[in-house]
């Protein structure tokens, strides 16, 4: 699917295809979480506020352990 960037207002967006909100089920007014991937690319997807709070400990987690995760990782 390909999205055109345009400007909205004052702001800068995109518009989403009903089908696009249809497969998120989502709705006007409903938050979008986006993940930045090691490509280069976005990943979207319906907001989930328990997700974002489990991410921010994983965040914590991997700040704490760093070294840790590093050699396990060789």
């Amino acid at each position: 699917m390909k999205l055109e960037v345009k400007r909205v207002g004052n702001s800068t967006g995109l518009i989403l295809p009903k089908e696009l909100l249809s497969r998120l089920n989502l709705q006007q007014g409903q938050w979008l979480h986006v993940t930045e991937l090691a490509d280069g690319g976005v990943r979207l997807s319906p907001y989930d506020p328990d997700f974002d709070a489990a991410m921010s400990v994983v965040d914590e987690i991997m700040d704490e352990y760093r070294d840790t995760l590093r050699t396990l990782a060789k």
